[in-house]
């Protein structure tokens, strides 16, 4: 990636930007789903279980070469680049071998160029170390951009920091190429600038872009608050055909959640909504669930750590009515309460292409949880995860959980319960309601719950057989150590399927120490 001019050293290849890893998602998807020499001996997998598979080793792989980066943080992160392709290849041949026997290791596929992939539509400066970028690096870095007959339709400019000079030289070369931009990420453009520099940036960007059609737009980690959406206020008043829009981490309070409704035309082709990190509060969330009535081809929400209470988290469950086509619902650590939950399970009810539901750390309490998995029994939804973490969770609802569980059997992959009260009564009824025939279960967690050896035995037993199954975490619980004994005997064929014991107290709650939950 070096130039003649010695400060493109600065530029960084780690981390890659979402874009790229999604890219990489989508190669290992088609790699693990089209028929090669490897799967013809060994099988193909179903779309389905090639998107779930592709996704974790893409983040395996992700958190290899990232640790390994953070050990050499002067380099420029290539070698990163170079483990994160080898280590994706490596992973995939082991799912596609995976039920296969004693084939030969050595006959790997290799995914060449795949972190470069799609080349010559996906334009991203925004690998390594967060820089403010000057004018005339600016030039030379965009000058691709500027080429006669390029493609590129797809635009990341993230983690770089525009000032005013770099920002008119970026917003010049945007304006230009406007009409063939479908995918715009200006996530992250402005950090450590004064506001009022900032603001101006963003307007820059704005009224180049104005009049774009785009499919995506990714305004997050910037501070934008209500100033910041107004300065973007020309981009967002021209578009009509929105089917993505990420707001994480971009000062959405309440005013600004407002801006954006006003602004924004129409959200009718909307499918991907995600609000995550802002203090959106009761106001922000009853804005934002105005947006969602309007957004009836939702499929993926996100509105999590937004600080929204009661009274904005039963406007949000109401308004998430319109939204039949959701498939993915993450509205974890807000302080919604009890009584959100029973407005969210009536409206939940009747989503039936739901498959994946976040609702950890949400204060639910037992009658919030009950309401809330009754509605999802009801649906006729596959669902394949459920994280109900942190929610003070008793086992009082552990019979309605444990009907809700069975339900889903057929689809259900995932089940976060970590950080609850469930003890040993509790967990004995989750225990025997995932006895049955779960084909496609792969995590189950229940640490930090307060079980003894009793539950964690049901538990253990139940999952030990499953064909998918990949881990099973009762890590901080009270476990006696003949406990642990006896769980990991359970293991013994497979003991990687079982999570560490290290934050197990074995004398947990007899002793009258601190741990005393079961009083």
């Amino acid at each position: 990636m070096e130039s003649a001019h010695g400060h493109m050293r600065s530029i960084k290849l780690w981390p890659p930007s979402q874009i790229t890893r999604q890219v990489l998602v989508d190669r290992i998807v088609k790699n693990l789903a089209t028929p090669s020499i490897l799967s013809r001996k060994y099988g193909l997998l179903s779309k389905e279980e090639a998107e779930e598979d592709a996704k974790l080793i893409e983040s395996a792989a992700f958190v290899a070469a990232n640790q390994h980066f953070d050990k050499e943080p002067e380099s420029d992160g290539g070698s990163a680049v170079q483990l994160y392709a080898k280590e994706s290849s490596k992973l995939m041949v082991e799912v596609i071998k995976r039920g296969s026997r004693g084939k030969d290791d050595r006959e790997l596929i290799t995914i060449p160029e795949l972190v470069a992939s799609d080349h010559d539509t996906v334009f991203d400066i925004s690998g390594g170390r967060r820089a403010f970028i000057e004018a005339e690096e600016a030039k030379e870095l965009l000058k691709p951009l500027k080429e006669p007959g390029n493609k590129y339709t797809k635009i990341c400019f993230s983690n770089r920091s525009f000032g005013l000079p770099a920002g008119h030289v970026a917003a010049s070369i945007l304006a230009a190429m406007k009409d063939q931009l479908t995918d715009v990420d200006l996530s992250d453009i402005v950090s450590r600038r004064p506001e009022p520099e900032a603001v101006e940036v963003m307007k820059m960007f704005s009224s180049a872009l104005e009049g774009a059609n785009l499919n995506s737009l990714n305004l997050s980690n910037n501070l934008l608050g209500e100033r910041g959406v107004k300065a973007f206020g020309d981009l967002l008043k021209s578009q009509n055909n929105l089917v993505e829009l990420y707001l994480m981490n971009a000062g959405i309070s309440e005013d600004a959640a407002k801006a954006i409704r006003e602004l924004i035309p129409s959200t009718n082709k909307l499918k991907i909504l995600h609000f995550h990190n802002n203090v959106s509060k009761d106001e922000g969330g009853i804005a934002i669930s105005q947006i969602i009535k309007e957004s009836p081809n939702l499929e993926d929400f996100r509105c999590s750590s937004t600080r929204v209470g009661s009274v904005g988290g039963i406007a949000l469950s109401e308004s998430l009515k319109t939204c039949t086509l959701l498939k993915k619902l993450d509205l974890h650590d807000n302080m919604f309460g009890p009584q959100t939950g029973q407005t969210l399970g009536r409206v939940l009810s009747a989503h039936v292409n739901l498959i994946e539901i976040y609702l950890s750390k949400l204060r639910l309490e037992d009658e919030g949880v009950i309401a809330v998995v009754n509605g999802l029994k009801d649906s006729a939804s596959g669902l394949e995860i459920l994280e109900l973490a942190g929610n003070g969770i008793t086992s009082e609802a552990a019979t309605a959980l444990a009907n809700c569980i069975k339900s889903k059997k057929h689809s259900l992959t995932k089940l976060n319960l970590s950080e609850n009260e469930l003890k040993d009564a509790g967990a004995t009824v989750i225990g025997e309601a995932l006895e049955g025939d779960f084909g496609r279960l792969s995590i189950v967690d229940l640490s930090s719950n307060g079980i003894r050896q009793g539950g964690a035995m049901v538990l253990a037993k139940a999952v030990v057989g499953k064909p998918g199954f990949r881990l099973l975490n009762v890590n901080g619980n009270f476990l006696p150590y003949k406990g642990m004994e006896e769980v990991r005997e359970i293991f013994k064929n497979s003991p990687r399927l079982l999570g560490s014991l290290d934050e197990n107290d074995p004398n947990g709650g007899e002793d009258g120490g601190d741990n005393n939950q079961d009083v």
